[in-house]
């Protein structure tokens, strides 16, 4: 600095050359290969090999790999014959619950990526929300909360007054024609303004973040893991991918 007085700060190297090496490549070599995945594709590997472990838990009831997996098909295959695709935003609005998870798998599983609406949001901001990412197309919901959603001019599907339409449906897995870049879900922050914005996530990332998580915490098919953040909040797929690509029990909180 003394040398070169007229120099900036900025551009003024503090680190010697095997300091920079250790700081940017020794101590940053975490990188790994993750293989390019949906999130359907990762949980029916995991399906095929532990079919009877218990894939979710909510209060007294469970299900397992194969029950959620078969479920989540006949709900899927019912939204494909709605119109459901890649890069087809579905809405979904349903209370903390097994179906919770049985109707966002349904959505991913037909190709569609899912937006969450929260039943306590105010009417005004679950409008915004559905017109501002252009999901008209279908809402998943249950019966007793179908009022409380905003006129939006497409299907309403409720996971529990449909439950017999659904079950007319195959519960094998369809060919959805999805792919890791395709988005999963929607979602939507404060926004710095105050106006929500919307963000959209990819399988891709999922499949990452879902495999460093098992990684740096250990999770075995041994394990449980608590499901307690809202479905509006990234924290929740967190939790729900690592669980069940992990092989893990995912215990569903009744309260946030």
């Amino acid at each position: 600095a003394v040398a070169e007085p007229e120099r900036s700060i900025g551009k003024l190297d503090v680190l010697s050359a095997g300091e920079r090496h250790r700081i940017l490549r020794e101590w940053n070599a975490t990188d790994r290969a993750v293989a390019a995945a949906t999130l359907p594709d990762l949980f029916a590997a995991q399906v095929a090999k532990t079919p009877q472990a218990t894939a979710a838990v909510f209060e007294g009831d469970t299900l397992s790999y194969g029950e959620l997996d078969a479920r989540a098909n006949r709900v899927a295959h019912h939204l494909r014959s709605l119109g459901v695709g890649p890069e087809v935003v579905v809405g979904l609005c349903v209370e903390r619950s097994l179906e919770m998870l049985i109707g966002l798998l349904g959505i991913l599983k037909a190709g569609g990526a899912y937006l969450p609406l929260d039943p306590g949001y105010p009417r005004e901001r679950l409008g915004f929300m559905l017109s501002d990412a252009c999901a008209p197309v279908l809402v998943v919901t249950q019966a007793h909360l179908r009022a409380r959603l905003p006129a939006h001019g497409g299907h309403v599907v409720c996971l529990d007054a449909d439950a017999d339409a659904i079950a007319q449906h195959p519960a094998s897995p369809l060919r959805s024609g999805l792919a890791p870049q395709h988005p999963a879900y929607i979602i939507y922050t404060s926004g710095s303004t105050g106006t929500p914005k919307g963000v959209a996530v990819t399988h891709n990332g999922i499949a990452t973040l879902a495999a460093a998580h098992i990684d740096r915490l250990a999770i075995a098919s041994q394990a449980r893991v608590l499901q307690f953040a809202s479905l509006s909040f990234d924290a929740a797929m967190s939790e729900i991918a690592t669980a069940l690509t992990a092989g893990a029990a995912l215990v569903v909180s009744a309260g946030e």
